[in-house]
């Protein structure tokens, strides 16, 4: 298990495209097994029983598991009965949990990931590259996966990981490469560093924390939420509510932290809060104005910021210019036009602005969104958000992919935007990210919200428990007699709601 970390855009992502085949190197050598090796294609490197699962899935949304397992691999198994036995063997041996005719637009982000390892393994990959594995997921599903690379290793395979969690590098490898501006700066042994030092190395400044100390709620209501219901409308699940009564208030100056394991409604949530998604039933107040029935753009253009939770798919327009991409959202507002008119002269001068404030690593603003490392993406984005001035933000793992330096960077405007009266509903699988930040807690379970924790006092342990369902009501307070007769505690968390 060899892990390799560095800054966003130290180069390796490109250095991953290379070992897959995607990227011609203009000079070095690979060797495979002791033989020196030049991949043109990635079938070259799958060829050589090398696969990758990388950073942005590469899943065909409108095809089954099963479909996107074969695709390509079409000789091994064939399509049907014997591929599905080899799947559903892989996925057994492993704890996969994989379901093979589910389409993978009806997954969420930890499944899709798993159906990406199943792919690779499917097709014999004996080296196998991951790509920031561990970007979205709660610490259960982290140990899960965990747990089955451990397995793979200790079957001979070898595990190339690339990742910005460095405490979980520091669990998980057997040895660490740093890499900066495309340069290797040493290799070092877990044993002999921490998790501090590394990040000296990666980017040559401390660890940073998520911590937020002084309070800036204020009594204003910003959001309010009342009586939230959803029903899925497609796949297995259809008809089951995933959004279950969801009443909250957030206030200027307060972020709110949902802590859940994906798939449990917050998707639907924010949705619905954007406007993409339209209620069966309830309310939704922004300020004094109900904006239940604006549509998206509508409620953007009234102080609604959003930094999307997969920011290739509602992010970013990949092939489109940089100074393009900063229109996005916000069409009608200055600077990006003037009267009806798009203005592109002061939408460029703005990315440059952002670009500059923001850090974002790039040769210039007329390069496409697709050629910068993720990280560089995510601060395009928050930096095109904050812009705005938001009364509200929604910020679906605002930190996903991001270096140690690029997290201070973007803690410190969702903090400093806190402290002018922003409102922030944060939506994060750190959960280091969510009690750091948060001034309160509200877990989501299965399209309802079940428990919510004061983050002062609530540890990372407790909301996990919470997060599986083990755990309801105020995580602050010890089990009652009640609740271990069975009872299920008001789910609502209302009276806790009032109590604050």
């Amino acid at each position: 298990m060899h892990a390799i970390v560095g800054e966003n855009g130290a180069g390796k992502s490109t250095l991953m495209k290379i070992l897959y085949g995607m990227q011609k190197p203009d000079e070095g050598t690979i060797v495979v097994d002791g033989e020196k090796v030049s991949f043109h294609t990635p079938g070259d490197a799958i060829a050589r029983g090398i696969g990758m699962v990388h950073q942005h899935f590469m899943l065909a949304d409108n095809l089954t598991v099963l479909e996107n397992t074969v695709l390509g691999s079409e000789k091994l198994y064939g399509i049907g009965d014997a591929a599905r036995k080899k799947i559903k063997e892989i996925s057994d041996a492993y704890g996969l949990g994989i379901r093979p005719d589910v389409l993978v637009e009806d997954l969420g982000v930890a499944d899709r990931q798993r159906v990406e390892i199943l792919k690779v393994l499917f097709r014999g990959a004996r080296t196998l590259i991951l790509d920031e594995p561990t970007a979205v997921l709660v610490p259960q599903e982290v140990d899960a996966l965990f747990a089955n690379l451990r397995e793979l290793k200790s079957e001979g395979l070898t595990v190339i990981f690339i990742s910005h969690k460095l405490d979980e590098v520091l669990s998980v490898a057997d040895e660490i490469t740093v890499i900066r501006r495309g340069t290797t700066v040493t290799s070092v042994k877990p044993a002999d560093v921490n998790a501090r030092r590394l990040a000296e190395l990666m980017v040559g400044s401390e660890l940073p924390s998520p911590q937020t100390r002084e309070s800036t709620v204020t009594d204003v209501p910003m959001l309010t939420v009342t009586g939230l219901n959803l029903a899925a409308f497609s796949g297995e699940e259809e008809g089951r509510k995933v959004l279950d009564d969801i009443s909250f208030t957030i206030h200027k100056g307060e972020i709110l932290g949902i802590a859940g394991v994906e798939g449990n409604g917050q998707t639907e949530l924010i949705e619905a809060l954007i406007g993409t998604r339209e209620l069966d039933s309830g309310t939704v107040v922004l300020g004094d104005d109900d904006i239940t029935a604006w549509a998206t753009r509508r409620r953007r253009e009234g102080g609604v910021g959003y930094i999307p939770e997969d920011r290739h798919r509602h992010g970013l327009l990949l092939e489109a210019p940089l100074w393009e991409n900063r229109i996005l959202g916000h069409v009608g507002e200055r600077p990006n036009s003037k009267g009806p008119w798009l203005d592109p002269k002061a939408a460029r001068a703005d990315t440059e602005r952002i670009v500059k404030e923001y850090d974002v690593r790039t040769p210039g603003i007329e390069v496409t969104a697709a050629s910068l490392s993720g990280g560089n993406q995510q601060k395009l984005i928050v930096g095109r958000e904050m812009s705005h001035e938001p009364r509200l933000l929604i910020a679906a793992h605002p930190t996903r992919g991001v270096d140690v330096g690029a997290q201070a960077q973007i803690w410190d405007q969702i903090r400093e935007a806190r402290h002018e009266g922003l409102a922030v509903l944060l939506i994060s699988a750190d959960l280091d990210e969510l009690i750091g930040l948060s001034d309160t807690i509200r877990v989501m379970y299965r399209g309802r919200l079940v428990a919510d924790a004061d983050p002062a006092t609530v540890t990372s342990e407790e909301l996990g428990s919470a997060m599986t369902g083990a755990a309801r009501g105020h995580l602050e307070h010890t089990e009652s007699a009640d609740d271990a007769s069975g009872e299920e505690p008001d789910a609502s968390g209302e009276g806790a709601e009032e109590e604050r």
